[in-house]
Protein backbone atom coordinates (compact mmCIF):
# COMPACT_ATOMS: atom_id res chain seq x y z
CA UNK A 1 0.00 0.00 0.00
CA UNK A 2 1.47 3.53 -1.07
CA UNK A 3 0.30 6.70 0.99
CA UNK A 4 1.36 10.06 0.06
CA UNK A 5 0.70 12.87 2.70
CA UNK A 6 1.71 16.86 2.22
CA UNK A 7 1.76 19.14 5.47
CA UNK A 8 3.14 22.55 6.03
CA UNK A 9 6.46 22.06 7.97
CA UNK A 10 7.54 25.39 8.79
CA UNK A 11 8.36 27.37 6.10
CA UNK A 12 7.70 24.99 3.45
CA UNK A 13 5.29 22.09 1.81
CA UNK A 14 6.79 18.83 2.88
CA UNK A 15 5.75 15.61 1.13
CA UNK A 16 6.05 12.14 2.98
CA UNK A 17 5.62 8.90 0.82
CA UNK A 18 4.73 5.87 2.81
CA UNK A 19 5.26 2.25 1.41
CA UNK A 20 4.06 -0.63 3.29
CA UNK A 21 4.96 -4.16 1.86
CA UNK A 22 5.20 -7.65 4.10
CA UNK A 23 4.53 -5.80 7.31
CA UNK A 24 7.40 -3.62 6.76
CA UNK A 25 7.32 0.00 6.45
CA UNK A 26 9.72 2.30 3.85
CA UNK A 27 9.33 6.17 4.11
CA UNK A 28 11.05 9.11 2.06
CA UNK A 29 10.66 12.51 2.62
CA UNK A 30 10.45 15.74 -0.21
CA UNK A 31 10.30 19.17 -0.12
CA UNK A 32 7.60 20.85 -2.68
CA UNK A 33 8.47 24.68 -1.40
CA UNK A 34 4.95 26.67 -1.98
CA UNK A 35 1.68 25.40 -1.40
CA UNK A 36 1.19 22.71 -4.26
CA UNK A 37 -2.16 22.65 -5.98
CA UNK A 38 -4.19 19.63 -7.28
CA UNK A 39 -3.22 19.93 -10.79
CA UNK A 40 0.67 20.74 -9.79
CA UNK A 41 0.78 17.82 -7.21
CA UNK A 42 -0.44 15.45 -9.98
CA UNK A 43 2.37 17.04 -12.81
CA UNK A 44 5.06 16.04 -9.61
CA UNK A 45 4.07 12.80 -9.28
CA UNK A 46 3.73 12.33 -12.79
CA UNK A 47 7.16 13.66 -13.18
CA UNK A 48 8.83 12.24 -10.17
CA UNK A 49 7.20 9.78 -8.82
CA UNK A 50 9.44 6.65 -10.21
CA UNK A 51 12.34 7.98 -8.58
CA UNK A 52 10.34 9.15 -5.67
CA UNK A 53 9.03 5.11 -5.18
CA UNK A 54 12.90 3.87 -5.87
CA UNK A 55 13.91 6.37 -3.14
CA UNK A 56 11.66 5.11 -0.19
CA UNK A 57 12.39 1.37 -1.68
CA UNK A 58 16.10 1.71 -1.11
CA UNK A 59 15.01 3.20 2.72
CA UNK A 60 15.92 1.40 5.55
CA UNK A 61 12.54 -0.97 6.48
CA UNK A 62 10.71 -0.41 10.01
CA UNK A 63 8.39 -2.55 11.22
CA UNK A 64 4.92 -1.07 10.42
CA UNK A 65 1.87 -1.39 13.55
CA UNK A 66 -0.15 -4.04 12.79
CA UNK A 67 -2.54 -3.88 15.70
CA UNK A 68 -6.14 -4.64 14.88
CA UNK A 69 -8.39 -1.53 15.57
CA UNK A 70 -10.58 -2.20 18.24
CA UNK A 71 -14.11 -1.02 17.89
CA UNK A 72 -14.55 2.39 19.23
CA UNK A 73 -17.66 4.20 20.50
CA UNK A 74 -19.07 5.75 17.54
CA UNK A 75 -18.96 9.42 19.26
CA UNK A 76 -15.60 9.32 20.09
CA UNK A 77 -15.25 8.04 16.60
CA UNK A 78 -16.81 10.67 15.78
CA UNK A 79 -14.47 13.38 17.38
CA UNK A 80 -11.44 11.20 16.36
CA UNK A 81 -11.87 11.39 12.89
CA UNK A 82 -12.71 15.61 13.09
CA UNK A 83 -9.33 15.31 14.83
CA UNK A 84 -7.54 13.87 12.47
CA UNK A 85 -9.58 15.57 9.52
CA UNK A 86 -8.40 19.22 11.32
CA UNK A 87 -4.67 17.84 11.98
CA UNK A 88 -3.05 17.98 8.27
CA UNK A 89 0.65 16.95 9.56
CA UNK A 90 -0.12 13.20 10.21
CA UNK A 91 2.81 10.82 10.21
CA UNK A 92 2.42 7.56 12.13
CA UNK A 93 5.36 6.92 14.49
CA UNK A 94 7.15 4.22 12.06
CA UNK A 95 7.22 6.64 9.15
CA UNK A 96 9.12 9.05 11.71
CA UNK A 97 11.37 6.72 12.59
CA UNK A 98 11.95 5.58 8.60
CA UNK A 99 12.55 9.22 7.92
CA UNK A 100 15.12 8.99 10.81
CA UNK A 101 16.81 6.24 9.18
CA UNK A 102 16.68 7.72 5.83
CA UNK A 103 18.43 10.83 7.03
CA UNK A 104 21.11 9.27 9.22
CA UNK A 105 21.96 7.35 6.16
CA UNK A 106 22.38 10.28 3.85
CA UNK A 107 24.20 11.93 6.90
CA UNK A 108 26.69 8.93 7.19
CA UNK A 109 27.25 9.07 2.96
CA UNK A 110 27.90 12.96 3.13
CA UNK A 111 30.32 12.61 5.76
CA UNK A 112 32.17 9.53 4.33
CA UNK A 113 31.91 12.02 1.17
CA UNK A 114 32.99 14.81 2.90
CA UNK A 115 36.07 13.43 4.45
CA UNK A 116 37.27 11.47 0.52
CA UNK A 117 37.37 14.93 -0.12
CA UNK A 118 39.66 16.83 2.39
CA UNK A 119 41.56 13.60 2.26
CA UNK A 120 42.18 14.22 -1.80
CA UNK A 121 42.71 18.09 -1.54
CA UNK A 122 45.32 17.43 1.42
CA UNK A 123 47.29 14.94 -0.66
CA UNK A 124 47.32 17.25 -3.59
CA UNK A 125 48.33 20.07 -1.34
CA UNK A 126 51.30 17.77 -0.16
CA UNK A 127 52.07 16.90 -3.55
CA UNK A 128 52.26 20.41 -4.84
CA UNK A 129 54.37 20.92 -2.35
CA UNK A 130 56.37 18.39 -2.52
CA UNK A 131 56.94 19.67 -6.20
CA UNK A 132 57.90 23.24 -4.72
CA UNK A 133 60.42 21.64 -2.89
CA UNK A 134 62.14 19.47 -5.53
CA UNK A 135 61.85 22.89 -8.15
CA UNK A 136 63.92 25.31 -5.24
CA UNK A 137 66.50 22.63 -4.41
CA UNK A 138 67.00 22.12 -8.39
CA UNK A 139 67.52 25.80 -8.82
CA UNK A 140 70.44 26.04 -6.49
Amino acid sequence: MVTLSVYLDGPFWVGVLEIVEDGRLRVTRFTLGSEPTDPELYAFLMRYGTALLESASRAPAVPADTREPRRVNPKRAAKLAARAAARLTTRSTASQEAMRLELESRKQAAAADRKATRQEQAEHRREVARRKRIERHRDR
